[in-house]
């Protein structure tokens, strides 16, 4: 066997190209498309002979980071394709393609393919382009073809990972690797995109209340279960986009698009709408209100009743009245205006300023009107990050009770009103520690808001961390639908992954999210850390060179360096650990000296980290960074504490 046969040597193989022989006239143009674009295919022309060598195939399957699958009437039929596939599907690695029309068997019919039979295969022609742009985006930044990058993308921070929600921008790249059908399956009968409406009032100050404005819509739609509403930051990215409704609505999967204008003079406030088809961009609805600002909530209402109406899909009416106050909103303009100066701050994550001063405008919110849930969630939430990132001990404890208050008292304002509960969740688990009060109150948040995103991802978060992974799988696959382009969503897969020891699937979810958004830092750390318990110091110690936070890359280095052998290097790292986080890091700390197989001071930092209340401390129960820990008493009644168990 030449080197050129064996996968294992020469040049790595990243593309697997499935396909039946029968088509491998035309399959040979499409593969010379990629090998073209740089990267390295593997095909069973490889083989002498013409003899499908099992133990060849199966180890290119294994090593390739997209698996390209060419279906046609022939291929359908074929039980070596069928297998294939369902290795790709099975890993997220798939990249479906129709090469004659054919529709995918039965259990690949919900990824959306590629219509090769009106291509001419040419690496300029749309189709090819859009195949380059899917494999590229399986394999991170590092093959990714030339595209133009924005002017900047906010990285992820400490903050980031804290909250694991807010708004966050999306690299062309990723957008591209949506376009060519990549994340996600084909268009949603139901499913509406509410697109950024556009500041008209002429003052740039003024951008926060259009922002604003059409949050609170998608809020009302996500509420219906009869639709599948597109989450913000998915939304968002199509904010400057100049090409057609249906090249956006297929970009979304998605069949309908509701877009406006929002015009804010004096105490008059104008809002144009417009839904239109997705399939041909006709409008499906249009209606423009010009109303007093003060009833501005009542103009939500009627937007998001006449969009259902619109899509045949009425609200569900529960009989009793629900109105602004019971689903979290309020009847105070002036409220509602400091909420969302509020929630325009906290989604900045700029620094301890900015969270502070989301706080206070918050609080201003609940201070004009103490019965608005949305503000007493949200500034539960902020409480939470505030405690966690910026304040002395004694300062947290205090803060992260006034957290679980105002969360409660979110709930206890509107009881159907998910993002109290998810943010309740959040103050009990990330803030007291306490995940079996956060286990109910995230349950009660997910059977509320099963339509909202943010909602979804911070369930399936929380899941993984209890030990759940089955569930936490399935949820975080329904946020990626609800939310295809925000690179949070497939970081919160690759975590669910990787708690879940399913580290191969976690290092293509965490790629999935450098596609999406190559500029942002933190993702490298997590990708390493699934390289590393995979064996691969090399791989790993590549990804901990590009983390921005030395929080993460530290320890990497700390752990690698040791089981390379040079305990040195491995002390100096920790060393600077410590120097530069003090009592803020003992959970990093246990993690490292449990690597080292130092389990007496893992233990010990563990202890520490409870009784500071580190919240780190929630990764414990599923880390597999401290397995070595776990048969330890001490571990045992840890774990009992945090009621994991």
């Amino acid at each position: 066997m030449s080197e050129q046969d064996d996968p294992a040597k020469g040049r790595e193989t990243t593309v697997f190209f499935s396909y039946s022989r029968a088509d491998q006239a035309k399959a040979k143009p499409i593969i010379d498309v990629l090998e073209k674009a740089g990267f390295s295919v593997w095909w069973d022309g490889l083989l002498e002979g013409g003899e499908r060598f099992a133990h060849i195939t199966e180890a290119a399957l294994d090593r390739a980071r997209a698996v390209v699958v060419l279906w046609s009437r022939t291929s359908v039929n074929s039980h070596w394709v069928h297998d294939e596939s369902t290795r790709g599907r099975d890993s997220g690695r798939l990249v479906p393609l129709s090469l004659d029309g054919s529709n995918p068997p039965l259990g690949f019919g919900q990824f959306q393919c590629l219509d090769l039979s009106h291509a001419s295969f040419t690496a300029t022609d749309p189709e090819m382009v859009k195949l380059v742009r899917a494999v590229a985006a399986l394999h991170g930044e590092e093959a990714a073809p030339e595209i133009p990058a924005p002017p900047s993308s906010p990285r992820i921070t400490r903050r980031a990972a804290i909250i694991g929600g807010g708004v966050a921008a999306t690299a062309v790249a990723g957008l591209a690797a949506w376009r060519s059908g990549l994340f996600g399956p084909g268009k949603s009968p139901n499913g509406v995109a509410v697109l950024p409406f556009k500041n008209l009032s002429g003052e740039a100050d003024q951008t926060y209340f259009s922002e604003g404005l059409t949050s609170e819509i998608r809020s009302h739609l996500s509420r219906n279960a009869l639709l599948e509403v597109v989450g913000q930051t998915s939304s968002n990215e199509f904010r400057d986009f100049e090409g057609s409704a249906r090249e956006i609505a297929s970009s979304l999967g998605v069949a309908f698009l509701l877009d406006g204008n929002v015009q804010k003079a004096g105490d008059i406030v104008k809002v144009t709408t417009d839904l239109s088809d997705g399939r041909d961009g006709s409008s499906r609805w249009s209606e423009s209100f010009e109303r007093p600002l003060t009833d501005i909530f009542a103009v939500q209402s009627e937007i998001a009743q006449a969009v259902a109406s619109a899509l045949s899909a009425a609200m569900e009416e529960d009989g009793d009245g629900d109105g602004p106050a019971q689903l979290g909103g309020t009847d105070s303009i002036a409220a509602f205006d400091a909420y969302l100066r509020g929630k325009e701050l906290y989604e900045s994550s700029a620094d301890e300023t900015s969270d502070r001063l989301a706080l206070a405008k918050f609080d201003e919110a609940l201070a004009i009107d103490p019965g608005y849930a949305a503000a007493a969630a949200s500034r539960s939430r902020i409480l939470v990050v505030i405690a966690n990132l910026y304040s002395a001990f004694e300062e947290r404890t205090q803060l992260y009770d006034e957290a679980v208050q105002s969360a409660q008292q979110a709930t206890e304002l509107a009881p159907k009103f998910a993002d109290g509960y998810s943010a309740l969740g959040f103050a009990f688990a990330s803030g007291k520690l306490d995940m079996k009060s956060g286990r109910k109150a995230f349950q009660t948040s997910y059977e509320l808001g099963s339509g909202d995103a943010d909602t979804v991802s911070r369930y399936a978060n929380f899941q993984s961390r209890v030990g759940e992974y089955r569930v936490a799988s399935d949820a975080i696959a329904r946020a990626a639908k609800l939310d295809p382009l925000n690179s949070r969503v497939f970081r919160s897969s690759g975590d669910v992954h990787f708690f879940g020891r399913q580290y191969e699937l976690a290092i293509t979810q965490y790629r999935r999210a450098i596609a999406l958004n190559p500029d942002i830092g933190n993702y490298h750390s997590l990708l390493g850390y699934a390289q590393l318990m995979l064996g691969d110091l090399d791989g790993a110690y590549a990804s901990f060179s590009q983390e921005m936070s030395s929080v993460r890359q530290l320890p990497g280095y700390a752990i690698i360096a040791h089981k390379r052998g040079n305990q040195a290097e491995a002390a100096s790292h920790l060393a600077a650990l410590i120097e530069e986080y003090g009592d803020k890091s003992h959970y990093q700390y246990a993690q490292v000296y449990a690597q080292w197989g130092d389990v007496a001071k893992a233990v010990e930092a563990l202890e520490t980290a409870w009784n500071l209340r580190d919240g780190g401390l929630i990764a414990l129960y599923v880390d597999p960074l401290l397995d070595p820990v776990r048969q330890e008493p001490q571990y045992a009644q840890l774990a009992s504490a945090m009621g994991f168990v």
